[in-house]
C-alpha cells in the first residue's frame, strides 16, 4: 500500500517532527518508516518524496536520536521506533533541554541589581498571571499579603502559602469566604485574616510580597468575568507598589508597630 506525503496525517506528523529540530529528509523518512514497517532506501524513496541518496543521510540522523533501528541486511533495511517511544524520548529531550535553559537564565544576574525596577508591567493571559504570582510567592521572605476572592485560591496557590508558611514567612488574606478562610486555615495553620474594606468587584486578586512586590488583577466582562488583565511592580518606591499599600491599607500595621 502506498502513503501519500501530502495526506493530512502524514503532513501534520512531518511539521510537528520538524519543529522538534528534525530535518525535513529525516521527517518525511521517520513518518514512511512509520507506515512501511521495515523498509528500504528505496522504498522510503518512492513514498517520502526524499531522494534515495538523502535517505542515508537522514537515516544516520534519526539513528543519532534513537529513534530507528538499522538491519545490516542487503539491502539495508529500516526500522522506525514505536509512537509510544518516539514521544518518551522527545518529552526526555525536551525536558533536559529546558532544564538547561532554566538553569542558565537563573545563573544570569541583572547588571545593577540595586537599581529598583521603576516600571509597571502589564500580563494579559490568564495562566501567565498565575505563574507570576506563584513566583512572587515563592520569592518571599517575611510577609505575603494576599486578596482575592475565593476562585483565586487554587490547590496550588495553598501549597505555595503554605510552603512560605513553613519557613517563617508572615501569611495575610483578605477578600474570600469564612468557609475559604476555614479550609485555608487547615493548610496554613498561621494564616492572618486582613480586615479591610470590600475588594472593589473589578478586582481579581491583590498580592503584595515583603511590602516591594505587587501585583493586581482587573477583571473583564458583565455580569460574568472573560478575562484578566493584571499589572505588576517591583521596588518600595514603585509607583503601583506605593499606591496599593495606600488604597488597601496594607503597611499601616507594621507602620503602628514601629510607632
Amino acid at each position: 500500500m502506498t502513503h501519500d506525503p501530502r495526506s493530512q496525517p502524514h503532513t501534520a506528523a512531518i511539521t510537528q517532527l520538524e519543529r522538534f529540530n528534525l530535518s525535513t529528509y529525516a521527517a518525511r523518512t521517520f513518518v514512511a518508516l512509520c507506515g512501511l514497517g521495515p523498509g528500504t532506501a528505496k522504498e522510503v524513496s518512492e513514498i517520502a518524496e526524499v531522494p534515495r541518496t538523502r535517505v542515508y543521510d537522514a537515516v544516520d540522523e534519526l539513528q543519532d536520536r534513537g529513534l530507528v533501528d538499522v538491519r545490516e541486511s542487503s539491502p539495508r533495511q529500516f526500522l522506525a521506533v514505536s509512537a509510544e517511544t518516539l514521544g518518551c524520548k522527545l518529552e526526555s529531550d525536551t525536558a533536559h533541554r529546558l532544564s538547561i535553559l532554566t538553569t542558565a537564565l537563573a545563573q544570569i544576574e541583572p547588571v545593577d541589581r540595586g537599581i529598583e525596577q521603576r516600571d509597571i508591567w502589564t500580563v494579559d493571559d490568564a495562566e501567565t498571571i498565575r505563574n507570576r504570582l506563584l513566583e512572587f510567592v515563592a520569592e518571599a521572605q517575611e510577609e505575603i499579603v494576599y486578596l482575592a476572592a475565593d476562585r483565586f485560591y487554587s490547590t496550588t496557590l495553598l501549597e505555595s502559602l503554605s510552603t512560605a508558611a513553613d519557613r517563617g514567612v508572615s501569611v495575610t488574606v483578605g477578600g474570600c469566604s469564612e468557609d475559604r478562610l476555614s479550609e485555608l486555615r487547615k493548610t496554613v495553620p498561621t494564616v492572618i485574616e486582613h480586615q479591610a474594606e470590600e475588594i472593589p468587584s473589578l478586582v481579581g486578586r491583590l498580592l503584595i510580597v515583603d511590602g516591594a512586590k505587587t501585583l493586581v488583577s482587573v477583571q473583564q466582562g458583565n455580569p460574568e468575568p472573560e478575562s484578566e488583565t493584571a499589572v505588576w511592580g517591583v521596588g518600595e518606591t514603585n509607583s503601583l507598589v506605593v499606591i496599593l499599600k495606600s488604597m488597601f491599607g496594607l503597611g499601616a500595621e507594621s507602620t503602628a508597630a514601629d510607632d
